[in-house]
Protein backbone atom coordinates (compact mmCIF):
# COMPACT_ATOMS: atom_id res chain seq x y z
CA UNK A 1 0.00 0.00 0.00
CA UNK A 2 1.37 3.40 -0.97
CA UNK A 3 1.44 6.12 1.64
CA UNK A 4 0.83 8.81 -0.99
CA UNK A 5 -2.56 7.32 -1.81
CA UNK A 6 -3.69 7.17 1.82
CA UNK A 7 -2.59 10.68 2.86
CA UNK A 8 -3.21 13.15 0.02
CA UNK A 9 -1.69 16.61 0.48
CA UNK A 10 -3.84 19.65 -0.21
CA UNK A 11 -2.69 21.83 -3.10
CA UNK A 12 -1.91 24.82 -0.86
CA UNK A 13 0.65 22.72 1.02
CA UNK A 14 2.65 22.22 -2.17
CA UNK A 15 2.77 26.01 -2.56
CA UNK A 16 3.88 26.49 1.05
CA UNK A 17 6.72 23.99 0.59
CA UNK A 18 7.73 25.67 -2.68
CA UNK A 19 7.74 29.15 -1.12
CA UNK A 20 9.73 27.93 1.90
CA UNK A 21 12.30 26.44 -0.45
CA UNK A 22 12.51 29.75 -2.35
CA UNK A 23 13.08 31.54 0.97
CA UNK A 24 15.67 29.07 2.32
CA UNK A 25 17.90 28.31 -0.68
CA UNK A 26 19.40 31.81 -1.19
CA UNK A 27 20.09 32.24 2.54
CA UNK A 28 21.72 28.82 2.73
CA UNK A 29 23.86 29.57 -0.32
CA UNK A 30 25.15 32.88 1.06
CA UNK A 31 25.80 31.43 4.51
CA UNK A 32 27.67 28.41 3.12
CA UNK A 33 29.71 30.67 0.84
CA UNK A 34 30.73 32.92 3.73
CA UNK A 35 31.44 30.02 6.09
CA UNK A 36 33.70 28.43 3.49
CA UNK A 37 35.43 31.73 2.75
CA UNK A 38 36.01 32.40 6.45
CA UNK A 39 37.18 28.81 7.02
CA UNK A 40 34.46 28.22 9.64
CA UNK A 41 34.20 24.44 9.27
CA UNK A 42 31.82 23.90 12.21
CA UNK A 43 29.40 26.53 10.92
CA UNK A 44 29.64 25.13 7.39
CA UNK A 45 28.75 21.63 8.58
CA UNK A 46 25.88 22.82 10.79
CA UNK A 47 24.38 24.99 8.06
CA UNK A 48 24.74 22.19 5.52
CA UNK A 49 23.10 19.54 7.71
CA UNK A 50 20.37 21.37 9.62
CA UNK A 51 17.35 22.84 7.88
CA UNK A 52 16.09 25.64 10.11
CA UNK A 53 14.09 27.61 7.52
CA UNK A 54 17.01 30.04 7.20
CA UNK A 55 17.11 30.99 10.90
CA UNK A 56 20.56 29.48 11.48
CA UNK A 57 21.80 30.93 8.19
CA UNK A 58 20.62 34.45 9.05
CA UNK A 59 22.20 34.23 12.52
CA UNK A 60 25.50 33.22 10.95
CA UNK A 61 25.45 35.86 8.20
CA UNK A 62 24.63 38.80 10.45
CA UNK A 63 26.25 37.66 13.69
CA UNK A 64 29.27 35.47 13.07
CA UNK A 65 30.51 35.87 9.50
CA UNK A 66 32.32 39.18 9.93
CA UNK A 67 35.97 38.88 8.96
CA UNK A 68 38.35 39.70 11.75
CA UNK A 69 40.80 42.51 11.01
Amino acid sequence: MELANTLPMPMWLYWVIFLLALWTIPWKGVALWRAAGNKHLAWFICILIFNTLAILEIIYIFGFSKKKS
